[in-house]
């Protein structure tokens, strides 16, 4: 590993075990995968991940295990409710404004972006 000026030893060292991990982990993952006896015991596919399988579960049974609180009830309320409402309240008074004006005889018939002919 090239040496970073701006890191501490100790941060080095912990960069350094990290990427022997990740090493490790990826000579084993391939080992795995390029077993050409893998398929005479019938684990064929895929290779076994143990943290794919959890997160998957949790994906699944997520609904089963949620819990109703002040918190998430507000997060839905400002990250989908008002968002949505806001947006539909400026389009309703864009729209409204540019009704007007037509109405009015304030934009000509030629200069309107959306005609019948």
């Amino acid at each position: 590993m090239s040496q970073q000026v701006d890191l501490s030893l100790e941060e080095q060292k912990i960069l350094a075990e990290k990427t022997q991990r990740r090493a490790a982990l990826r000579n084993e993952y391939l080992k795995l995968k390029s077993d050409p006896f893998r398929h005479a015991t019938g684990e064929g596919g895929a290779v076994f991940d143990s943290a794919i399988q959890r997160y998957s579960a949790m994906k699944v049974n997520g609904f089963d295990y949620f819990k109703p609180s002040i918190k998430n009830g507000l997060q839905g309320l400002f990250l989908l409710v008002i968002p949505m409402g806001g947006f539909g309240y400026l389009v309703y008074k864009s729209r409204a404004e540019q009704e007007a004006r037509f109405r009015n005889g304030e934009v000509a018939y030629k200069d309107r972006r959306f005609k019948l002919i």
